[in-house]
């Protein structure tokens, strides 16, 4: 996929800003707070109808405005190679989201208004790096299922309704298992036990098979960045691992209803994340942290790459290169400057790094400066 052109107005601190990209390599320049990562979260907003930094769709909108409009022009990989088009200037795809204080975001495809937000997902696949992605080693597991579902929701649409449906029958036991005044129904209450078990298999497969196709590439890619230096692992922990799902529900029912909430199923899977055998976030650097997230980030590319659609990710890479050491950010270098990626967008606020990547192939390329919410070419 490559996004031609994106129009901002009212994006957190972007009054507005019509700008046309590279279809190879679009960089930032700008110090902390200038907002460049407020432009690649306007792209990110555009793939996944949401921020990459918050649920709130509020708190998107520019201080002191009453609303806020993102639109932006695609064309696929099929339109990018003028494949099956007789025309040598096909017409891009168009997206346009809209929204005004207090009320509820509008997403259109080339003018029509989706019913559901989430027809839209995976339409626009994304790769997105950013600082916040320590939270992937230092925080809660639930971080770690995110990156999961992020990721597969982007190459299976069905994914979300199935762990829509889990989340709902989740819901539903809990609330029964909170009860004071009686005891829950045990009827009822193993009708929502067979719907958890039942979905969130199908989940726990899903992601299983993501992990295990993720795997070689991650590797591989740490390998690079790191010369080789360090072995790193990942492994899908899962309560579905200890034999039927609903058995494994079921048979601590009584401990469930004692604490008010259910202990077991696919909503506590984690991802174990090591260095030399041991847990990342009690042995790893900083430099091995980031080095971690990037390898583990570019890997899903060729997962979502590789899932059958003709569509390649955009790359959103920001501020990367903090806390790595010369030897590694030359590596990060060397491998998004590939033929490998599609379109990039940097952020940087060292212009020495953004040179390297510009001077390291023959490629097209843009570079923008950011002042103040302010983006010129």
């Amino acid at each position: 996929m490559i996004l031609q052109r994106l129009s901002i107005i009212n994006y957190k601190n972007i009054g507005e800003a019509d700008l046309r990209f590279s279809p190879k390599i679009n960089c930032f320049i700008g110090q902390n707070g200038a907002g460049k990562t407020n432009v690649l979260d306007s792209v990110y907003f555009l793939s996944f109808c949401h921020s990459a930094h918050t649920t709130q769709d509020s708190t998107v909108l520019r201080h002191g405005q009453e609303f806020m409009v993102l639109e932006g022009d695609y064309l696929d990989d099929d339109r990018a190679c003028g494949a099956v088009y007789e025309t040598t200037d096909p017409a891009p795809i168009h997206i346009y989201c809209g929204m005004k204080r207090g009320m509820k975001k509008h997403f259109k495809r080339d003018k029509k208004e989706y019913k559901r937000l989430s027809e839209h997902i995976g339409l626009i696949p994304i790769v997105h790096v950013s600082p916040s992605d320590s939270l992937l080693i230092e925080g809660s597991s639930e971080e770690r299922r995110r990156l999961m579902d992020v990721v597969i929701a982007q190459r299976d649409r069905s994914y979300i309704d199935t762990l829509n449906r889990y989340n709902k029958a989740l819901m539903q036991r809990n609330a029964m298992l909170k009860q004071e005044d009686c005891e829950p129904d045990p009827d009822l209450l193993g009708l929502w036990e067979e719907q958890m078990a039942r979905e969130g298999e199908e989940v726990y497969a899903k992601r299983s098979a993501f992990i295990e196709q993720l795997m070689p590439h991650f590797e591989q890619f740490y390998q690079k960045i790191s010369d080789s230096r360090e072995q790193v692992s990942l492994r899908y922990v899962s309560h579905c691992q200890r034999g039927p799902l609903l058995e494994v529900i079921r048979r601590d029912r009584a401990k469930d209803r004692a604490v008010g909430y259910s202990l077991h199923g696919i909503h506590r899977d984690d991802l174990e994340m090591m260095l030399d055998g041991h847990p990342m976030r009690r042995e790893g650097s900083q430099g091995q942290m980031k080095s971690y997230v990037v390898a583990l980030k570019l890997s899903q590319f060729d997962f979502l790459r590789q899932g059958g659609s003709s569509t390649a990710p955009l790359l959103l890479l920001d501020d990367i290169f903090d806390k790595l050491d010369a030897r590694r950010v030359e590596q990060i270098i060397a491998l998004v400057s590939g033929e490998q990626f599609g379109q990039i967008f940097i952020t940087d606020t060292n212009r020495d790094h953004l040179d390297q990547i510009l001077a390291h192939g023959d490629f097209d390329y843009r570079l923008f400066h950011v002042e103040d919410g302010r983006v010129e070419e």
